[in-house]
């Protein structure tokens, strides 16, 4: 569909710059917080600040499914160049959402695991995609990467969707400043199986967002090398 106009009206519409996608996982996903996650619907355009990532990289990471160099037509995608969306089924009913990074035949792979609309007309898009909702804070509309998948309609068939591609209907574009936000680092969530792996502090939030799925009380403040 073609993006309505009065969308952007709030925004300046600017690519993220190609180099977050060459890097690896760990290093992309603090950059990632602060940036915008676009969804082009039938019923407009949807857009969310991204406040919550996880960086899964490469084949010596035991946490990936890619761990130990896996490849299937399942994680296929994740060998591919920086700039792809890889998009997979959990418990046979929740999707999650990464965003691809690094070089071809390296699986590096940035789970988006919470994102806040922007304005209440994409809350309100969001609402309608996601049905019913628990009874609770506001926040549960996204506060997790299945919440924010049936909340933006994303399923198995936007895997491979190049986010990096700004005319297709899941992409990435340039949000807040993200040396004006407050970025901490915490362990991963509910992934015992990853051994030593299991509490690297790979996960990166907003400090105090209410989107954030899961709060640590031990979590450290990061910034982003210059």
């Amino acid at each position: 569909m073609n993006s309505n106009k009065k969308d952007n009206i709030y925004h300046d519409v600017r690519p993220l710059p190609p180099s977050i996608y060459k890097v690896t996982a760990l290093e992309a996903a603090p950059k990632l917080l602060g940036q915008t996650l676009v969804r082009r619907t039938e019923d407009g355009d949807i857009r969310c600040k991204i406040v919550e990532t996880e960086s899964y990289g490469g084949i010596e990471d035991k946490g990936s499914h890619a761990y130990g160099a896996r490849r299937t037509a399942r994680t296929e995608t994740m060998f591919q160049e920086g700039g792809a969306c890889y998009i997979y089924l959990i418990y046979g009913m929740y999707h999650c959402l990464n965003v691809v990074t690094g070089d071809k035949d390296d699986p590096q792979a940035v789970l988006i695991r919470a994102v806040e609309p922007l304005t209440p007309r994409d809350a309100e898009l969001m609402r309608i995609y996601r049905g019913k909702l628990p009874a609770g804070k506001p926040a549960n509309l996204s506060n997790g990467p299945g919440k924010l998948c049936r909340a933006l309609s994303i399923d198995k068939s936007l895997n491979g969707c190049l986010l990096n591609q700004m005319d297709g209907p899941l992409y990435l574009e340039a949000g807040a400043d993200i040396t004006d936000l407050s970025i901490v680092q915490a362990s991963r969530i509910n992934i015992p199986y990853a051994e030593e792996y299991a509490f690297v502090p790979w996960r990166f939030y907003i400090q105090g967002n209410p989107y954030v799925s899961v709060v640590n009380k031990q979590a450290a403040p990061f910034t982003i090398p210059r």
